[in-house]
């Protein structure tokens, strides 16, 4: 090969490499811009409502003011900060880390019950398929408590774990782990026999089946009702930590609520919001990242 054909082959790969990386990112940046577009589409209605008289905005303030005055709304989470940490009633700490702090309580509390209801359902609805008397055992116990609402258990969280974060990650978990363990079942029943057949086929013990076959196949659909029941892990953790924690964003929102605050209340939501965005993008990222083999989200756009 001669050195011209060298010099043509890597101008190509040069021109090639920028490219590939602008189609990578020309749908982040779309996704974003729609993101924001949404967003705004929706404050400028609410905003618009405000310029018209509409709303009365000391009852539904527009964002322009429960958003401008951040370090004002800030202030109100100091007492959940001095509440945590021992700092004197003379002394305010900095807003921000009042409002960190309170924010990463919440998200603790709700990263803690995530993991354990994740890990005992996955694991309990491998063996209830797997062992006939743990599905014998477990199985009509749990068909029974699932319609049970998170919120009916909050009375018996304050009354086995007392005040504290306990009772607030034991109704995060109580919000996931019953449908999530029936949720493992079904997509375990769900999984192409013709997939477990060539894995014997090619001397697969049993326990290889489960880890090689049937884990991976059921991960993706898992991991849908894991993000559909993220929404419901935050709200109950709110309305425990208004009631049973006396700290976090639920905290925040009942204070608002005894002080007649509606800016604090459309502040915090904002920040839940937020949150709840972030950890759905979150899922979905590991999703795309680690779970590959799954089909990509296409919808009805395909049809």
């Amino acid at each position: 090969m001669s050195i011209s054909t060298l010099e043509t082959v890597g101008r190509r790969g040069a021109t090639t490499r920028p490219r590939a990386l602008g189609a990578r990112i020309r749908p982040i940046i779309a996704r974003i811009g729609w993101t924001l577009f949404s967003l705004g589409f929706f404050a400028g209605i609410w905003e618009l409502a405000w310029a018209l008289g509409w709303t009365n905005p000391r009852l539904v303030p527009p964002p322009h003011i429960f958003l401008g005055n951040i370090l004002e709304q800030a202030q109100f989470f100091s007492p959940t900060l001095r509440w945590q940490v021992g700092v004197g009633v003379a002394e305010q700490p900095d807003p921000f880390m009042a409002v960190l702090t309170t924010v990463l309580a919440t998200v603790g509390r709700v990263a803690s019950g995530l993991a354990l209801a994740t890990a005992l359902s996955i694991t309990l609805g491998l063996a209830i398929r797997r062992f006939l008397f743990v599905e014998r055992l477990f199985l009509p116990t749990i068909s029974f408590l699932a319609p049970v609402s998170p919120i009916a258990w909050l009375p018996i969280a304050i009354f086995l774990f007392g005040i504290g974060n306990p009772p607030a990650i034991f109704m995060v978990f109580i919000a996931l782990f019953f449908t999530m363990t029936l949720a493992t079942i079904a997509e375990i029943d769900a999984v192409d026999r013709n997939l477990v057949n060539a894995a014997r086929t090619m001397g697969a013990t049993r326990a290889q089946i489960y880890w090689r076959v049937i884990l991976p196949a059921v991960a993706p659909g898992l991991l849908v009702v894991l993000r559909m029941n993220m929404f419901a892990a935050w709200m109950v953790v709110l309305l425990a930590e208004a009631t049973g924690v006396g700290s976090g964003l639920g905290q925040i929102i009942m204070l608002a609520r005894n002080t007649f605050n509606p800016s604090l209340v459309f502040f915090t939501i904002t920040l839940i919001g937020i949150l709840g965005f972030t950890s759905d993008w979150l899922l979905r990222w590991l999703q795309r990242r680690f779970l590959f083999w799954a089909p990509r989200e296409t919808g009805g756009r395909d049809v």
